[in-house]
């Protein structure tokens, strides 16, 4: 037996992979008071056995055995030994019976863990040997923590009234460990062992038995394990009094009209919290006859009395007429702004129903007016753009741009700022409006015809479609690009944001179609792993959800249309927005735009290389290369995207393959991180990391190396350097120049792809809707906008909505032969559905 158990001991230090428990070895056995002689007789028992443990984040975690006596312990790990050199042993002897003792200890990593799937869970246990056999611990499992975002139900509002039971209902998100619920009232923890008035149920729902008004508050459910503390909405809740009367008052004296009366108060309890008031009269009147009061018949003095007072009504309704007249008349003379402004209110007809000859321009006037005068303009309804992409259609003049000539404005008042202003609106029709405009902003004055406002090089726009100002009205409108720290946007959880924050206004203008807003975002938008929300300041400061993208609205103030990198916001209320976004999964990604920037020419030995992580939108791009180019830092290589995921792993940076005959980092570790959460919060717009370098030798004017940025367990994206550090080199020009990005303001007309008097005929012929299918709805499947229909049906004129959006997605290169093609489509359903007379042409 001896020499059997020293065979088993070399077996084991020679080869752990050979080693396999004796056969017949018992599960467990101790031995009490055991004799220091007799340790070669007993078989092991532990003295500390593995625990379960659970994995935060990326942190491994250590499981630890101690038995006596014991000549070997292993670890076995899902039925597997675990390698010889990951254990730690330490041998000593028990002082109290002077048996060995040996501590082993292991750690175990995330990924270990993670390489078992199926429903088979991760465990370890030790196995101890001595010579008289060995002795298996207790299995310990090893699991990830987390801890899920969104609760499984949230507690809802409610109104109640007193002494009503209140229960509000709180399921945490899925989590391991399971999470501890505890409740807030206002932000205060409510502990049921101090309150007996409330209790807490096993499934955590918080129960109020016997409302009083003090639990009127707002109450949020918190979740937490050791990984997370997740926050439901707040649930507001308001205990509300019904009043009550209090008793009828004394009667009054009889009074000289033969009535007396008596009150009481709605006070017995006031109405509290919204409650409802006292039913009944307060005031109770009743005759009376005493000897104070008469009936006297009327005498001819009352007559009079009464002929008198219906004299002077009468005088005074006469006179309030002509009041009324005299003020209608001087309203008839309008304000020479407001004048001014209807010279473009009247919308465009054709007056002759032969053709235009050839080389001649074609006249266009309204409706015959004898009270007004009529001033001219050269110039085309056509934008600029449309000269060189004609709408070719085979079904008469419908869609044929109107060419350049002479065209008739008529104008409700015969001032000469007339002139001054159809120039203002005509001929210049790209403009800033006023001096203090700046970079991130542009402004533009608009009527009834509409138009555009642009941020240049962001890819932020609001469209003003026609009609969507009453006409008569002028409005001066901003577009305004904000910094995160400005705009105070708080994200709550692992929200994060997605878009700039943008404002258009002023708010509060009244809009009869909705404004268009178009601004980027960086959200890889999969249904199943977001849950995305459209934002809006409010006038007291505080931001509130206004729409659930993808999901139907639930008013028609708002709408927004999500694409691959750019979102369109319908709006009829102009405001500060914002897209915020919850991830609903782990695969849920946000692009990152990745570049690298290198001094354009160095003179000293050391030298830098700095990485940029961004939202991918064009706004914070054209803000870190505007940034670099006053830095004088050069652009190396193309910008790269990459897919950063809701894993709660860090971003790291690397830098590989530079010449150490040559170059050294100053970096002391061998990446550098970016930490999850700033990058996931989107609030840190310019996040970049920098590698220091030095060159050896001054004469060293080349550096090739690569840099690595990778996720962990994630996406990554590497970069190549060949850099000649001697030369100056000028600054990229990656991004368009200002003067070729487009103009900040553009008005009327000129503002849209699509001639006025064309669109205004393909809205009249497809907003209604037709048997065999020749209508917007067609028109929308055309052009792919068929998602969401009942938005563009809960308006006046759905074809209006398409044709705005389709507008607002083409700008400025949209291609009007596509457009074309799909409205001729559209037609070959019904033949009749686009002839026009020649007239109409």
């Amino acid at each position: 037996m001896a020499a059997a158990a020293a065979l088993w001991r070399v077996l084991l230090a020679g080869s752990l992979l050979a080693a396999r428990p004796p056969a017949g070895a018992q599960q467990s056995a101790t031995v009490a008071n055991p004799m220091p002689g007799a340790s070669s007789d007993l078989l092991p028992h532990f003295l500390l056995e593995p625990q379960d443990v659970y994995i935060v984040k990326n942190k491994p975690v250590s499981l630890a055995c101690r038995a006596t006596p014991a000549t070997q312990i292993y670890f076995k790990c899902n039925g597997e030994w675990v390698h010889q050199g990951e254990h730690v042993t330490q041998r000593s002897t028990d002082q109290g019976t002077g048996l060995p003792l040996l501590d082993v200890r292991i750690d175990i990593s995330r990924q270990q863990v993670e390489r078992i799937f199926g429903l088979e869970e991760y465990w370890c246990q030790c196995v101890a040997w001595s010579s008289s056999g060995t002795t298996k611990s207790q299995k310990a499992y090893v699991r990830i923590a987390y801890l899920r975002k969104n609760f499984e139900e949230e507690p809802m509002g409610r109104e109640v009234s007193i002494e009503q039971e209140i229960v509000l209902a709180c399921r945490p998100p899925e989590g391991i460990p399971p999470a501890e619920v505890e409740w807030l009232r206002n932000e205060e923890p409510v502990d049921p062992a101090l309150d007996a008035s409330v209790y807490v149920t096993p499934e955590h729902s918080l129960v109020v038995p016997r409302a009083r008004l003090a639990d009127t508050a707002n109450y949020t459910c918190v979740a937490k394990n050791m990984v997370a503390r997740r926050r439901s909405a707040s649930a507001p809740v308001t205990v509300y009094v019904d009043g009550g009367w209090s008793g009828w008052s004394r009667w009054s004296l009889c009074a000289l009209d033969c009535t007396h009366w008596r009150s009481r108060e709605c006070s017995e309890p006031a109405p509290r919290n919204g409650g409802q008031e006292c039913p009944g009269a307060e005031l109770e009147t009743r005759n009376c006859t005493t000897e104070l009061c008469s009936h006297p018949a009327s005498g001819p003095e009352d007559v009079a009395l009464y002929v008198g007072l219906v004299a002077v009504a009468v005088c005074l309704v006469l006179l309030l007429l002509v009041v009324v007249l005299v003020c209608c008349r001087k309203k008839g003379g309008l304000d020479p702004d407001v004048a001014d402004s209807s010279i473009l209110t009247a919308g465009f007809q054709p007056v002759s129903s032969k053709p235009a000859k050839a080389g001649t321009s074609q006249l266009l006037t309204i409706q015959p007016d004898l009270s007004t005068t009529t001033m001219t303009y050269q110039g085309s309804l056509c934008s600029p753009q449309d000269r060189h992409s004609k709408l070719q259609l085979s079904n008469g003049h419908l869609l044929s741009p109107l060419g350049t000539g002479r065209h008739t404005l008529h104008h409700s008042s015969p001032a000469a700022e007339g002139m001054d202003f159809v120039s203002r609106f005509a001929a210049r029709s790209c403009f800033r409006s006023l001096p203090r405009g700046a970079a991130n902003m542009a402004y533009g004055t608009f009527n009834f015809l509409g138009g555009r406002l642009l941020i240049p090089n962001t890819g932020i726009s609001l469209l003003i479609p026609p009609d969507a100002i009453p006409r008569g009205k002028i409005y001066e409108v901003y577009l305004t690009l904000h910094k995160q720290e400005d705009a105070r946007l708080p994200l709550a959880g692992c929200q994060t944001l997605l878009s700039p924050i943008v404002s258009c206004g002023p708010p509060g203008v009244l809009l009869t179609r909705p404004a268009i807003l178009a601004l980027g975002h960086c959200v890889e938008a999969n249904a199943a792993d977001w849950s995305i929300r459209l934002k809006k300041q409010s006038c007291e400061g505080t931001w509130e959800d206004v729409l659930q993208v993808g999901e139907q609205p639930a008013s028609g103030l708002y709408f927004c249309q999500l694409e691959g990198q750019a979102a369109y916001v319908f709006t009829e209320q102009l405001g500060r927005f914002a897209l915020v976004g919850e991830s609903l999964s782990m695969a849920a990604a946000k692009r990152l735009k990745l570049l690298l920037f290198a001094p354009a020419s160095c003179s000293s030995l050391e030298y830098s290389v700095r990485v940029y992580c961004l939202r991918d939108t064009p706004d914070v791009l054209q803000e870190v290369m505007q940034l670099e180019k006053q830095l004088g830092g050069q652009l190396i290589g193309a910008p790269r995207v990459l897919h950063f995921k809701d894993s709660y792993h860090n971003l790291r940076l690397s830098i590989h393959d530079m010449p150490s005959s040559l170059w050294k980092s100053k970096l002391l570790a061998s990446y550098q991180e970016i930490p999850f959460y700033h990058l996931w919060s989107g609030l840190q717009p310019f996040l970049h990391c920098t590698f220091s370098l030095e060159r050896l030798s001054p004469s060293t004017c080349q550096l090739a190396c690569k840099v690595w940025v990778w996720q962990v367990e994630g996406d990554g994206q590497s970069f190549s350097i060949n850099l000649n550090i001697a030369k100056d080199t000028s600054f990229s020009d990656w991004l368009v120049p200002d003067s070729e990005a487009g103009c900040p303001a553009l008005v009327g007309p000129s503002a849209f792809k699509i001639p006025f008097l064309i669109r205004q005929k393909i809205i009249s012929s497809l907003d209604t809707p037709c048997a065999r299918g020749a209508d917007w709805r067609t028109l929308a499947q055309k052009l792919h906008l068929d998602s969401h229909l009942s938005f563009f049906a809960s308006k006046a004129s759905p074809t209006a909505m398409i044709l705005n959006l389709w507008e607002a997605r083409h700008f400025p290169s949209g291609n009007l032969a596509q457009l074309a093609a799909a409205v001729a489509e559209v037609g070959k359903q019904d033949s009749a559905l686009f002839a026009v007379s020649e007239a109409e042409c």
